[in-house]
C-alpha cells in the first residue's frame, strides 16, 4: 500500500517499510513502548523494556516482511522521513487496527499526523476496510487530540490493576 498526498497538505507519502528500516523502527518503538508499559502498569523499567522486546519479537517474527501486518514508513517529500504507521487488516472483518502510529518529534505539530490518517483512511477504503480501530494510552493527550480531530471516536476504556495494591 502506497499513498502520497494532495496539493492541500504536506507532500507526504506512506510507502512500505523496507527491511533496511526495521531497525530505526525498532530503535524508536521498544523503548517507547516500554515506557508505556512501565508507566501505564507501574513495573520496573527493565522488566518493561524486556516486555516490549518480547512482545515485538512475537508480533513481527519476520520485521516488515511479517504475514499479515502491514508496517509503512511516513515520507515528506521534502523532508523525508517523518514517522511510521503499523497495523494489521482484518479482512474477512472489513477492519484494520492501528498497533502504531508515530510521528517523529521533529516533524509533529506541523500537520503530518492528521494528515496521514487522511492518506491511510482512503488506501484503506480502497481495499474494502470499513472500519478503523486502535488504542490509545489515556496519559498521551497530543495522540488523543490528532485522533479525535480525525473523526475517531472513545469505544471503550482499558483499565488495569496489580494485585496487592490498592
Amino acid at each position: 500500500m502506497a499513498g502520497t498526498a494532495s496539493n492541500t497538505g504536506p507532500a507526504l507519502v506512506l510507502r512500505p517499510m523496507r527491511d533496511a528500516e526495521f531497525a530505526a523502527y525498532l530503535a524508536y518503538f521498544v523503548p517507547d513502548y516500554a515506557a508505556e508499559i512501565a508507566a501505564n502498569y507501574s513495573i520496573p523499567d527493565a522488566e518493561a523494556l524486556a516486555r516490549a522486546s518480547r512482545e515485538i519479537a512475537d508480533d513481527l517474527p519476520q520485521g516488515p516482511q511479517t504475514p499479515g501486518e502491514v508496517l509503512l514508513c511516513l515520507v515528506d517529500e521534502r523532508d523525508g522521513p517523518v514517522g511510521y504507521i503499523w497495523y494489521r487488516p482484518d479482512i474477512a472483518a472489513s477492519s484494520a487496527f492501528i498497533n502504531d502510529f508515530h510521528i517523529l518529534a521533529t516533524h509533529q505539530g506541523r500537520g503530518f499526523g492528521k494528515h496521514a490518517l487522511a492518506l491511510l483512511e482512503s488506501a484503506l477504503a480502497a481495499e474494502g476496510i470499513t472500519d478503523i480501530r486502535l488504542r490509545v494510552a489515556a496519559d498521551n493527550l497530543r495522540a488523543k487530540h490528532v485522533y479525535e480531530t480525525s473523526g475517531f471516536r472513545i469505544t471503550g476504556i482499558n483499565m488495569s490493576k496489580r494485585i496487592g495494591e490498592p
